[in-house]
């Protein structure tokens, strides 16, 4: 196997994949950004008030110029506008018009405060409206300041009122009876009103269904979660099946044997006791590694993942007479605690099946740090197998290809397998630094 070159062909497009694109996010609640058509339509809103608040003392001011009110009406209409614009400038991050939230959004501004706040624009208005009916379309912007406020009932009673007012103005200023001054604010409002109120409810509706969609994928991370859980529960107790149990039962079947033929035999009880000192000692090591891999030591002296991985190349070289290098790529950044444990274990899996099954004479351990996730590759120049198939020999350590996979998955990661038959084997395993929950 051309090591170097398939190890650096596999690196290449695995990394130029998690540079282009970020893995996707954990499936949690996340806050709720400003809707874009909100803002739109409070922007018109804002807009139409003011043009319309302009106009109409334009209008008063062209019809009565010179006139006793026009002081009190030019005082009334800088009042009004700066009253409408107190919320907009005191919030002006938020997603919403003055006098509450944008439609689409949930009711949460009706405090004492900004219903003061209405009411009194509100009278403003009115007191404008009896001195200069010209302002009584000025009422239009506040229907729908209403209704987002408001509960639909009391909403539906203030634009009731304001188009009472409206129609009342526009009499005063024809100064004759019009059926088109009568039945047109209310057909106009009644319109404007409905439109609003199924815009709320449609909004209302689209949040539950996204409420919902967020909770459904909550529940099912979840449920991975706990799967993963019993996968490793399961892992645990059948190692402990295949390593401590069955040696605690020999041992209990030998001292049985030699506890029988103690007086006949000594000799031969001896030699059973002498066994089953064998299989403690053999039993008293398993365990010691079982509960080295339960919790990294490497890990819990303090040292970070680099080191550990180092650390644990050389005593594998070490133990098993195999040579195996480690090498770090990128600008290490700080790991949750969850993600070492998990790239330790698995590079303590995948170098167990290569000093077991794969007869290799060289590994190699690469970890590479990017900036949305980090890639932990373990290359042998062993005999290889086909991935489709499993390896040539079982894993009895418990390290095998579905324990790395399932470690790999519990982290949202992924496990990719590049091996043919005599030309050894690369495993790669990516874990986004993004959390997946997210926990």
């Amino acid at each position: 196997m051309d090591q170097g070159h398939g190890q650096g062909r596999h690196r290449q497009g695995r990394h130029g994949q998690g540079q282009g694109q970020r893995p996707p996010g954990p499936p949690g609640l996340a806050p709720r950004t400003p809707d874009p058509d909100a803002r739109w339509l409070a922007a018109v809103m804002h807009t139409a008030f003011y043009l319309l608040l302009g106009a109409s003392l334009a209008r008063f001011l062209l019809r009565h110029p010179g006139g006793a009110r026009v002081p009190w009406i030019i005082a009334l209409s800088v009042v009004l506008a700066v009253l409408y614009a107190l919320p907009l400038l005191g919030n002006r991050s938020a997603p919403r018009s003055p006098g509450g939230p944008a439609p689409g959004t949930r009711r949460t501004s009706r405090t004492p405060r900004r219903l003061s706040w209405l009411a009194l624009v509100v009278a403003v208005w009115l007191v404008l409206v009896i001195l200069a009916p010209s302002f009584g379309w000025c009422a239009v912007p506040l229907f729908f300041t209403g209704m987002r406020m408001l509960p639909l009932r009391a909403a539906l009673v203030l634009v009731a009122v304001l188009t009472g007012c409206v129609v009342a103005s526009q009499l005063r200023l024809a100064g004759r009876y019009d059926p088109d001054l009568i039945l047109g604010p209310p057909a106009v409002s009644a319109i404007a009103t409905a439109v609003f109120a199924y815009m709320q409810r449609q909004a209302a509706r689209q949040r539950e269904l996204i409420d919902d969609l967020i909770r459904t994928r909550r529940e099912l991370a979840a449920t991975e979660r706990r799967e993963g859980t019993l996968a490793e529960r399961q892992r645990i107790s059948m190692e402990i099946h295949d390593t401590l149990a069955q040696g605690l039962s020999s041992q209990q079947m030998l001292l049985q044997a030699a506890d029988r033929v103690w007086d006949t035999d000594p000799a031969k009880a001896r030699a059973h006791v002498r066994t089953a000192e064998s299989i403690t000692e053999r039993g008293l090591a398993e365990a010691r590694r079982f509960v080295h891999d339960l919790a990294p030591a490497d890990l819990a002296d303090g040292g970070g993942l680099d080191e550990a991985l180092r650390t644990l190349a050389a005593r594998t070289a070490q133990d098993a007479g195999l040579a195996v290098r480690f090498h770090s790529e990128g600008t290490p950044a700080p790991l949750p605690d969850q993600t070492r444990s998990a790239l330790l274990r698995i590079a303590q899996g995948a170098l167990a099946n290569v000093t077991e099954h794969a007869f290799a004479t060289t590994a190699a351990l690469t970890l590479t740090h990017l900036d949305d996730q980090v890639v932990l590759d373990v290359a042998d120049d062993g005999r290889g197998f086909t991935p489709a198939q499993q390896p040539p020999a079982s894993d009895r350590r418990g390290h095998g290809l579905p324990a790395i996979r399932a470690r790999a998955r519990q982290l949202g990661g992924t496990l990719t397998i590049e091996s043919t038959p005599g030309e050894g084997t690369v495993l790669s395993v990516s874990i986004p630094l993004t959390p997946q929950e997210s926990p």
